[in-house]
């Protein structure tokens, strides 16, 4: 049986005080074998972290208390080894990379798509499908009939979203591996003037926990699921892919 969880997680939310944030969340965790990283910035929280569920628990209520937030995105997993090496909180610009100046992901994003509902949101010719990550993820699996943006970054993403010349009327639904991408990529182009925006709740590992617990293989879902931890990918089942690391 695995014995322990990873836990990953976001929330945008506006924050200040970065420096004291990361002061206090240091403090609070100097005594636990909590594993990962934790990003800071004036948009928001962003985290992935690996240990003992007790721990992560405390940890997780106790950054809702610390932010003043009574929801946080959060995506649970278990797993049979650690896969960070360390713990630390990092204070960034932005809590996912867009480069795009000030965009107030807390107060407008896209449509959200329930999982239950996703497979027919894939299968339906009027909605393009969007991938929000990179070739190289993208490459290792995705879901049917999406279209690759053919990013290497994140902030790449307007530049070459616009290349696909997608009129503002299309109706769009854009996933990612946890929601995070996908949400200010909804946000950015809501801001930009396209009307029907969609995003997949909780991105691929919220598609496949719930299709795991509806116990089906019938799935949208194609290939293996990048993560950015050593475990590298994920397959179907949320179990440890067949990618290694270089």
């Amino acid at each position: 049986m695995p014995h322990y969880s990873v836990y990953s997680f976001y929330r945008f939310n506006l924050i200040g005080e970065n420096e004291k944030i990361k002061k206090q969340i240091i403090s609070f965790t100097a005594d636990m074998k909590i594993k990962g990283t934790i990003l800071l910035a004036n948009e928001g929280i962003n985290g992935s972290i690996a240990g003992n569920t007790n721990e992560l628990d405390l940890l997780i209520r106790y950054l809702k208390k610390l932010l003043k937030i009574r929801k946080i995105n959060l995506k649970m997993n278990k797993i049979n080894f650690i896969p960070f090496n360390r713990f630390k909180v990092r204070i960034k610009k932005e809590i996912v990379s867009l480069g795009q100046g000030n965009i107030d992901v807390s107060k407008n994003s896209g449509k959200i798509v329930q999982p239950a509902d996703w497979d027919r949101i894939v299968q339906n010719k009027e909605f393009k499908i969007i991938d929000t990550r990179n070739k190289f993820e993208i490459k290792i699996g995705s879901f049917a009939n999406s279209l690759s943006p053919g990013t290497t970054s994140f902030r790449e993403f307007p530049k070459k979203f616009d290349e696909l010349k997608i009129d503002k009327k299309t109706k769009i639904a854009m996933f990612c591996t946890g929601g995070i991408r996908c949400e200010k990529a909804s946000s950015y182009l809501m801001k930009k003037g396209y009307k029907n925006v969609y995003q997949l709740h909780g991105g691929i590992l919220n598609y496949l926990k719930f299709k795991k617990k509806q116990n089906t293989t019938k799935m949208s879902w194609e290939g293996d699921c990048f993560v950015f931890d050593n475990r590298v990918t994920i397959d179907k089942n949320l179990n440890t892919g067949k990618y290694k690391q270089c």
